[in-house]
C-alpha cells in the first residue's frame, strides 16, 4: 500500500463490471476522435509510420491510458491480474505504450472498503469471525490483483498474514478477460503474431488457479516441505483453521521486497541474485514445479537471516517428465554453443513447426542463445552490462513476420519466471557464476533420469 493506493469498492455483479469496461471503451473512443482529429490537422509531434503505429499513437494518449490504468484498479481481478501479466510476458511485442499502461497498473493498489472486506470474512466463517483473532488491522498493507492482506494477531500472539480474495472476482475470469481483449483486439493493438488467443487461454487456467487459495495453500506446503532445514530460503507457515478458498492465512514475514536489496552491498545483491536463479532451476528441472509470477514484491529477503522468503503461491503449475527432458536440452545447447541441439529440440517442443524460412530458424536459435549467455562460461556474468532486451528486441521483427505457431503452453509462464529471474539480477547489478550453476542441476537430472 502507497500514499497514491485508493479506499475503492470492487463491483461485485458482472453487470457492474461491464458497466466499467463501456465506460472505458466510451471515454477511449471520444479522446481518440479527438485526437485523431488534430493529427489529420498535422497537429502532431511527428508522422505516424504506418496504420497500426497511427492507431497506437491515437489510442494510447496520455487520457487513455490513465483512464485504462483506473479501470483496472478499480475492477481488479482478472483484468488487472492479465494487464500484470502483459507487463513482463512480452513487452518487446507490445506497442511500448501499452507496456507503460501495464507497468502502471502492476504498480497500482487501491483496496476494499471496510465494509466489503468484512463481508468476505463473514460468509467464509461466519458472523463471529472476529472471535478467531486476538487483533486485526482493518486497513490492508499490501493489496494486489486478486486481494489484500491484513495483519492479524493469533491468540497465542502470534503474527499472521491474512489474505482476503475481492468479492466476484472468481466468478468473473472469462467476462472480464473478454470485456479486456475485445476493447484492446478493437483498436488493432496486438501483432497478429503474438499469437494473443492462445496467451488469453493459458491466462484463464492461470488465473482461475490463483484464484483458489486452498489450492495455493497446497503448494506452499509443497514448497515448505522441500526447502525445510535449507539456511537459504523460507517459506512461511499456514494456519489452516483460518484459510479458505477465499482467505489464505500465514506466517507474517519481516524483511524488504527484493526490488530494495539494491541499496545493499554487492556480495549481498550477489548472494541473493544467485539464490533466485538458483531455486529457479531448482525449480524446473529438480521439483518440476515452479512458482511462476516473477513479482518482485513475491520474494522478501531479511537481512539478519541471510533468507529468502518466498510468497504468493498461487501461480504455481508442474511441469511433464517429457517436456522437462527436451527443455533442459534447450539450455544445455544454448550453454554449450549447440545450434543445432537447440533447433532439434526446439522443433520437438514445438517452438517451431519445422516450415519456417531459415531466416526465422535462425532468428528463433539467436534469441534462445542470447538468454542462454550466462550459462554459456564459466566467467563471472555481469548483469548489469547486459543488453539482452535490446539485443532481442532487434529480432523481434522476424518473429512478427515469419511465426508461424505459438510458443509451446509450459512456456508461458516458465519464460516469465526465468525472464524475473534475469531482470532481478539486473535491478541488483549483481555478479556472479551461473554456468556450474547449471550444470550442476543438468547433470543430477542427467543421473536421475538417464537418456
Amino acid at each position: 500500500i502507497t500514499s497514491q493506493s485508493k479506499e475503492r469498492r470492487v463491483p461485485t455483479s458482472r453487470i457492474g463490471r461491464l458497466a466499467s469496461f463501456g465506460g472505458l471503451a466510451a471515454g477511449m473512443a471520444m479522446s481518440s476522435l479527438s485526437d485523431a482529429a488534430m493529427k489529420s490537422f498535422g497537429i502532431s509531434e511527428q508522422d505516424s509510420k504506418s496504420n497500426k503505429s497511427l492507431a497506437a499513437s491515437v489510442v494510447l494518449t496520455e487520457a487513455n491510458m490513465q483512464r485504462i490504468v483506473a479501470t483496472l484498479c478499480k475492477v481488479r481481478g482478472a483484468a488487472l491480474k492479465l494487464g500484470q501479466m502483459l507487463s513482463i510476458q512480452d513487452v518487446s511485442v507490445v506497442d511500448p505504450k501499452l507496456t507503460e499502461v501495464f507497468d502502471r497498473v502492476r504498480q497500482s493498489a487501491d483496496y476494499m472498503p471496510v465494509s466489503q472486506m468484512k463481508k468476505v470474512l463473514v460468509e467464509e466463517f461466519g458472523e463471529d469471525w472476529r472471535s478467531k483473532v486476538k487483533e486485526f488491522d482493518e486497513k490492508p498493507f499490501a493489496a494486489a490483483s486478486i486481494g489484500q492482506v491484513h495483519r492479524a494477531v493469533l491468540h497465542n500472539g502470534t503474527e499472521v498474514a491474512m489474505k482476503i480474495q475481492y468479492p466476484g472476482v472468481a466468478d468473473s475470469i472469462n467476462s472480464d478477460i473478454d470485456n479486456l481483449v475485445s476493447l484492446l483486439k478493437f483498436w488493432d493493438i496486438f501483432p497478429e503474431q503474438l499469437f494473443i488467443d492462445k496467451f488469453i487461454d493459458v491466462s484463464r487456467r492461470e488465473l482461475a488457479w490463483e484464484c483458489d487459495y486452498e489450492r495455493e495453500a497446497e503448494y506452499m506446503n509443497k514448497f515448505r516441505d522441500v526447502l525445510a532445514g535449507e539456511e537459504m530460503y523460507g517459506v512461511p507457515e499456514i494456519f489452516p483453521e483460518l484459510c479458505t478458498k477465499r482467505v489464505l492465512t500465514t506466517q507474517l514475514i519481516t524483511g524488504i521486497p527484493i526490488d530494495q536489496v539494491v541499496n545493499l552491498p554487492q556480495d549481498e545483491r550477489n548472494y541473493v541474485a544467485a539464490s533466485v536463479l538458483r531455486l529457479v532451476l531448482r525449480e524446473i528441472f529438480e521439483l518440476k514445479y515452479m512458482q511462476t509470477d516473477p513479482n518482485w514484491a513475491n520474494f522478501f529477503y531479511n537481512e539478519q537471516q541471510q533468507k529468502l522468503w518466498l510468497l504468493d503461491f498461487g501461480a504455481s503449475r508442474s511441469y511433464s517428465k517429457e517436456f522437462v527432458d527436451d527443455y533442459i536440452e534447450v539450455v544445455k545447447g544454448a550453454a554449450d554453443g549447440d545450434r543445432e541441439l537447440v533447433l532439434e529440440k526446439s522443433k520437438k517442443l514445438g517452438f517451431l513447426t519445422g516450415y519456417e524460412p531459415k531466416v526465422m530458424l535462425d532468428a528463433h536459435v539467436d534469441a534462445i542463445m542470447i538468454l542462454g549467455e550466462p550459462f554459456a562460461n564459466d566467467d563471472v556474468h555481469d548483469f548489469s552490462t547486459q543488453n539482452t532486451s535490446h539485443r532481442i528486441m532487434n529480432i523481434i521483427p522476424v518473429f512478427m513476420k515469419h511465426r508461424l505457431t505459438p510458443p509451446p503452453e509450459e512456456t508461458y509462464s516458465l519464460h516469465r519466471k526465468l525472464s524475473g529471474a534475469f531482470l532481478i539480477a539486473t535491478k541488483l547489478k549483481a555478479k556472479f557464476a551461473c554456468q556450474r550453476m547449471f550444470f550442476d542441476v543438468y547433470e543430477q537430472y542427467r543421473r536421475d533420469t538417464p537418456k
